[in-house]
């Protein structure tokens, strides 16, 4: 979970719990928390995954400060146990204060900064960058899933976070849609189902989905 897609993650957490009786962990995307979850699916201590917030890997992929390593989204494909994935702030890479944004963006003078709080910096995405993420994503799911069927991944057209929406800060059509294109393409001739919803991430029907996808699955 992360600020921008917690109504999401609480809501399929609320789900989870009142209505089907699942005891439910919750990892926050800060780096160290998807180190976390991916050491206690290798150790065999979860028996599903709802993988919602990914944005550690554009922190990976692009020098920021929240990455969880280069094998974040491979633990739960290996076990081959159920796991829903989404794209979950992918519109953003994090850093710290405005200061600290490496040189390279910061002074492009064609970059989205957005200054969350006096700590916190968040980059929007480009479509290239977004594209390299969808293949990331896609790439580490279908060359580690024990059972492809096991995997699905759900694609919220209405918005990746809380600030992607419409009229939102980080709104990115075309950014968002190379994202959505490069996981469609990569996976296309595996048993990986991509589910497409019209709804932004932190809807309710969004959360009730993907829990049901999961579910569907136990």
């Amino acid at each position: 979970m992360f600020g921008v897609t917690t109504p999401c993650v609480n809501k399929a957490r609320e789900i989870l719990e009142t209505k089907h009786g699942h005891e439910v962990f919750v990892f926050h995307a800060t780096g160290h928390g998807g180190k976390a979850m991916e050491r206690l699916i290798d150790e065999g201590r979860l028996d599903a995954v709802l993988d919602l917030t990914t944005t550690e890997v554009c922190d990976e992929l692009f020098g920021g400060n929240m990455s969880a390593g280069p094998h974040r989204l491979e633990a739960a494909a290996r076990r081959g146990i159920p796991c829903v994935v989404s794209v979950g702030a992918t519109d953003m890479v994090n850093f710290g204060p405005r200061a600290t944004v490496p040189e390279k963006y910061s002074e492009s003078g064609d970059r989205l900064l957005y200054e969350h709080n006096a700590f916190v910096t968040l980059m929007r995405t480009t479509p290239e960058e977004c594209r390299a993420v969808g293949s990331w994503i896609a790439g580490k799911l279908k060359d580690h899933a024990k059972d492809q069927s096991q995997v699905k991944v759900v694609l919220p057209k209405g918005g990746v976070s809380l600030i992607a929406t419409p009229g939102g800060p980080f709104a990115d059509v075309k950014a968002d849609e190379a994202l959505f294109e490069a996981i469609r393409q990569d996976l296309t001739g595996t048993s990986v189902e991509v589910v497409e919803r019209t709804e932004n991430i932190n809807s309710d029907a969004f959360a009730e989905c993907v829990v049901g996808l999961l579910v569907g699955m136990l």
